[in-house]
């Protein structure tokens, strides 16, 4: 300590000789005013103690004094782990042990310390051995707490979003890990956990027409109703429970969560979510205008051993899009088997393009029988698809879908070919018959998106079939809203000789004048209007409906086949299933029928052997 320019002492040559008169008597020890305490340990900003091996304290500076409000001389003799909180767990006690007992070379540990007003300080302790002679460590204390607030602001920033001050993205999913967790394996709570999940329907609009600093005062707005409705929830939750208000947090956006940790079933989510529409409902007084929003809710409530976070949220933005799908302004709870089918939906639209290619698909043919003379006119040909997962599914499990994603132009044009091909087959095989026409269903997307006519040109060359064997069915809907393009293809097919179809006709517009426009050669009826012609009277059926007579039936399918017929169309009937409805539509002129009375769809080798026989048997 010469004062020359050799650096700073080492800590452990600063308290060396009050080490060596370890065992002077307990008044000759006090650290600030012993005169073998060298000064620079008594005057070190930093709180500083020797310990003996015992875990006692030899001496302490004035800053461990300070540092613990008490006078420095009252230390010595004191037990240094309880001075700061070494033996609150295990592992920290078991170190510092360690170190006393010279077997570990430091050791470093934060500790958080009540002082005498109360107050709380954050301190970083430091323990490390003096040299071997002084049988000791170095015990030296930092004040951290500064930091440490600094941290928590810093943190704070981080976790909370600046506009509506909620938890933000990164705190909520952080909280719902440890919700989960937690839950899991607490045996005092539900083992449950729930979300509501919304977001405010129109919100874009409010920032497009008044700004993005009225879009904000509504966010807060909103984040201040949603806080209310989770602390009135809490006052709501039955006596005892551990568990406090839902947390509140803003996703992103305008999207909100209340996560609901230790629920106790869909009825307290189903609650917390009324009241959060109600809530959204009242208008928002800002800026001197008055705003009315709404918000669509996905609810999700469900066993915490059994979800993750991810899981748990796909589940949550799913029914999210029920509600808004539903029509907004609502809530909506999750449905795992509503779930399961938007899932095998998903599968099936993920697979249809390559399972074209692979030869998933395959046809059947349902008979379309003349009424008059009960021999076989023609067949429609129906898809199904054999998947390796679901099985064999008809159309309406993904017709829809191929439509929705534009598949159907692919598949399409495989149906349209293979029937054609097949029915040139039948036609090869059985040249002492009249050849029958197949009737393919189309699309009004592949009028679209396809060329349609060069399409069919090109497949009926290929196959040989004649143009006036092929037709191609339409629902009355697409066929009714029909112009510009896809009338033009109508014609041009109508002209090759191809014939064209009004399926399902009499449940879409009914639009009889498009009937004198549209180049049309069939209408095909409903199977509703069939139906009521189960029984040959009254009295045979009852009066009633499902299947029961209906006079006004009647009235309607004998209008329009006099119609048809007036325009030079011909009338098949769907769904005929009994002696009584093909006897009472033979009478009023239908011209053929289709339905389970003849057949059901079959592979094409039961359609040769119905070719083959003078009559369609009855099924």
């Amino acid at each position: 300590m010469s004062g020359t320019s050799q650096g700073p002492a080492p800590a452990a040559d600063l308290v060396r000789p009050a080490v060596t008169e370890r065992h002077v008597n307990a008044s000759d020890q006090s650290s600030a005013e012993s005169p073998t305490t060298p000064a620079a340990f008594s005057v070190a900003p930093l709180a500083m103690a020797v310990v003996d091996r015992d875990g006692l304290v030899v001496t302490a500076n004035g800053a461990m004094g300070t540092l613990l409000a008490v006078g420095a001389d009252t230390l010595v003799g004191r037990v240094a782990a309880e001075l700061v909180d070494l033996a609150s767990d295990t592992r920290t006690w078991h170190a510092y042990r360690e170190v006393l007992r010279g077997r570990q070379a430091r050791l470093r540990c934060t500790r958080r310390l009540k002082q005498p007003d109360g107050t709380w300080l954050w301190v970083q302790v430091s323990v490390a051995p003096l040299p071997e002679e002084e049988q000791a460590v170095l015990l030296s204390v930092a004040d951290i707490s500064a930091n440490r607030q600094l941290q928590a602001r810093l943190r704070h920033l981080q976790m909370h979003d600046p506009v509506t001050r909620l938890p933000n993205r990164t705190l909520f999913f952080e909280q719902l890990s440890t919700a989960l967790d937690r839950d899991a394996y607490d045996e005092a709570g539900t083992g449950r956990i729930g979300l509501v999940y919304l977001d405010l329907d129109g919100f874009k609009a409010v920032n497009d027409t008044l700004g993005h600093n009225v879009g904000d005062r509504l966010l807060t707005a909103v984040a201040e109703r949603l806080t209310r409705c989770a602390d009135e929830a809490a006052l709501h939750r039955t006596a005892g429970s551990a568990a406090g208000a839902p947390l509140v947090a803003r996703l992103g956006g305008d999207e909100f969560a209340l996560l609901v940790e230790d629920s106790t079933g869909t009825e307290q989510l189903a609650d917390l979510a009324d009241s959060v529409l109600k809530a959204l409902q009242a208008p928002f007084e800002l800026a001197g205008q008055r705003l009315s929003v709404s918000a669509s809710i996905g609810v999700v409530e469900r066993q915490s051993a059994s979800t993750t976070a991810t899981g748990l949220m796909q589940a949550a933005d799913t029914t999210l899009y029920w509600a808004k799908a539903d029509g907004k302004s609502r809530w909506t709870l999750f449905d795992p088997e509503r779930n399961a089918h938007r899932m095998t939906r998903q599968a099936l639209s993920s697979t249809l393009r390559a399972a074209v290619g692979r030869g998933e698909f395959v046809l059947e043919y349902q008979p379309l029988v003349g009424m008059a003379e009960g021999e076989v006119r023609g067949v429609e040909a129906l898809v199904r698809w054999h998947h390796p997962q679901f099985g064999l599914l008809t159309p309406n499990r993904f017709i829809s879908l191929a439509e929705e994603d534009g598949s159907i132009v692919q598949l399409g044009r495989w149906i349209l070919a293979t029937a054609c091909r097949q029915a040139r087959r039948w036609q090869i095989d059985h040249p002492d018959r009249p050849p029958i026409f197949v009737s393919v269903n189309v699309a009004v997307r592949q009028v679209w998106d396809s060329d349609l006519v060069a399409d069919v040109a090109e497949i009926l060359a290929e196959t040989g079939l004649a143009p006036h064997l092929l037709q191609l069915e339409l629902t009355e809907s697409a066929l009714m809203g029909s112009a510009g393009r896809p009338l033009q293809a109508l014609k041009a097919l109508s002209d090759m000789g191809v014939r064209i179809a009004i399926d399902d006709f009499g449940t879409g517009y009914s639009n009889l004048a498009y009937l004198s426009r549209l180049p049309v050669s069939v209408l095909k009826l409903d199977g509703a209007f069939v139906r009521g012609f189960q029984y040959e009277s009254p009295q045979e059926g009852g009066a009633g409906d499902d299947g029961q007579p209906n006079p006004a039936d009647e009235i309607i399918v004998e209008a329009l086949v006099q119609l048809a017929h007036r325009l030079g169309l011909t009338v098949t009937a769907e769904g005929v299933e009994t002696d009584a409805q093909a006897s009472r539509l033979r009478r009023l002129g239908c011209d053929t029928g289709q339905g389970w009375l003849y057949s059901r769809a079959v592979s094409p080798e039961r359609i040769a052997e119905l070719l083959g026989a003078a009559a369609c048997p009855q099924a």
